[in-house]
């Protein structure tokens, strides 16, 4: 496939752009992943989700993609001072490395259970000290850091003053920069500046991770550590970097300058960030209850939605507003979203039934232009909604070729293979969604054991016995089936 021409809104720049690989034919594209201390939560598969289609994309246009997304396992802390990992491990009595295995799996298990594809590498801080050490010397030789006490900390004056670009990313004023950094409170006057931020922090003695280093023994900043796995892995100066919009101030702004002022670079062309997942038009919280786990959302535990719905249905209801909109969650979309992700899955088996006799081009230009619009929405910013809206078109010019309102003969057969061939792959290939009928076993066998553990789960919430209907749901869940309860009774998928 000649590779097309994509338009990319770059937060940097605030401005769409025309993209232009630095090598043709090649993109290397790094994105934050998870801090692996605790379950991942809903807006952060949204955003994993969102530059999974991305990555899809690149690679459906015919690029060869480096995709790498990093495991954050140390260096990343509360407003209280206290590494979350560290904190995980204390509350869990468990030791940290054995927090960041548990919950790495639980997200490796979470992207797959909303097929994402798996990145082409995914460091680990903790794997790369060193090199995060040899950065820190860097910045200091290049006089935009201090040391305080064995701690390192990134000089934002003299880098401001130096280079004029600090805050140009989030559009932060550095006046106003006085304690909104967060990583390392509790030594604010140790800084020269509120605004300057640890790259290199001195542990206290009760500190469970910490490394030997030239300034003390301790760990690296939460900053530092994607400046130097990107670097690392796509080299000085790569194509794109992405995140959450919540990281674009600090985290984002502060990777800049810690480049620049060791490499005098900075480390990508294009800055890509998706917005936040709200729930019934409010910002998700755990503390007024105005939050769902993706677990809840699959089983319907929650007083938020009326049933379950499947991880596909979740997905297409993420897929229908664009990566860098809100999106506001709610039992009605979500209801809607499962209506047009069926009609989708019904569309391709409609579409491999279709057969053609004789043959014409008197559709060919419509069909054409319908399967065109696709991909230029896709290369409009991956404008995942509008690419949505053609593929129904397509959907409706499916249908009425069955219903005999258009005639298959009037397509060409070159069309029709690519009609056939391309709409499935639309949906599969690019968008990831995955047909769970056809993930249902046809066994009469299974059937039948489900159809028997329902009954008896149904029979349980009768009694009121929760405890038990509860355990055959989750147990069922460990397994990869969904148990979904609505009011016409319980229904079954895999996951």
């Amino acid at each position: 496939m000649k590779i097309r021409d994509l338009y990319l809104q770059n937060s940097l720049s605030k401005k769409k752009e025309k993209f232009e690989p630095i090598t043709e034919g090649y993109v290397g594209l790094y994105v934050c992943g998870p801090t692996v201390y605790s379950d991942v939560h809903l807006g952060n598969v949204r955003t994993f989700v969102s530059f999974d289609v991305m990555y899809r994309f690149l690679l459906y246009l015919g690029y060869k993609v480096r995709y790498v997304r990093n495991i954050t396992d140390v260096g990343h802390l509360l407003d209280d001072g206290e590494d979350r990992v560290s904190k995980g491990a204390r509350l869990e009595k468990l030791e940290p490395m054995e927090i960041v295995q548990k919950y790495t799996n639980g997200f490796h298990e979470m992207m797959r259970i909303f097929n994402t594809k798996k990145p082409s590498i995914e460091p680990r801080a903790t794997q790369h000290i060193i090199e995060q050490i040899e950065m820190v010397k860097q910045i200091l030789d290049n006089g935009y850091a201090y040391v305080v006490d064995g701690s390192v900390y990134f000089d934002t004056l003299k880098f401001q003053e130096e280079k004029k670009s600090y805050g140009e990313l989030s559009g932060r004023v550095i006046e106003e920069l006085f304690t909104e950094t967060r990583s390392d409170l509790k030594k604010q006057d140790q800084k020269k500046h509120p605004s300057d931020f640890a790259i290199w922090m001195k542990a206290d003695p009760e500190h469970l991770m910490k490394w030997p280093s030239p300034w003390s023994e301790g760990f690296p900043g939460w900053h530092l550590e994607c400046s130097v796995m990107s670097t690392k892995y796509l080299g000085k100066k790569f194509d794109i970097h992405g995140g959450g919009n919540d990281l674009k101030f600090p985290h984002h702004e502060n990777e800049i300058a810690q480049n620049v002022g060791a490499c005098d670079c900075s480390p990508c062309n294009v800055w890509l960030h998706t917005n936040m997942l709200l729930m019934n038009g409010k910002k998700m919280s755990k503390s007024d209850g105005n939050t769902i786990s993706p677990d809840e959302l699959f089983t319907g535990d929650s007083p938020h939605v009326s049933r379950g719905y499947s991880p596909m249905v979740v997905k297409f209801f993420m897929l229908q507003s664009h990566y860098s909109s809100t999106l506001d969650l709610t039992d009605e979309a979500l209801k809607a979203s499962e209506k047009g992700y069926k009609r989708l899955m019904e569309a391709i088996k409609t579409l491999d039934a279709l057969t053609q006799d004789s043959k014409s081009n008197t559709l060919d230009n419509e069909i054409n232009s319908a399967l065109d619009e696709f991909m230029t929405h896709m290369c409009d910013d991956f404008n995942t909604p509008r690419a949505i809206a053609s593929l129904f078109d397509l959907v409706t010019k499916i249908n009425s070729l069955k219903e005999g309102h258009l005639d298959v003969n009037q397509i060409s057969s070159a069309c029709f293979e690519n009609l056939k061939k391309s709409f499935p792959e639309y949906i599969t290939e690019v968008l990831g969604l995955l047909n769970e009928n056809e993930l249902v076993s046809n066994d009469s066998a299974l059937n039948g054991v489900m159809e028997l553990v329902l009954e008896l789960r149904q029979e349980a919430r009768s009694r009121k016995d929760w405890d038990t209907a509860d355990k055959i749901r989750d147990g069922l869940f460990k397994n990869k089936i969904v148990v979904k309860d609505g009011k016409e009774g319980s229904s079954w998928s895999f996951n």
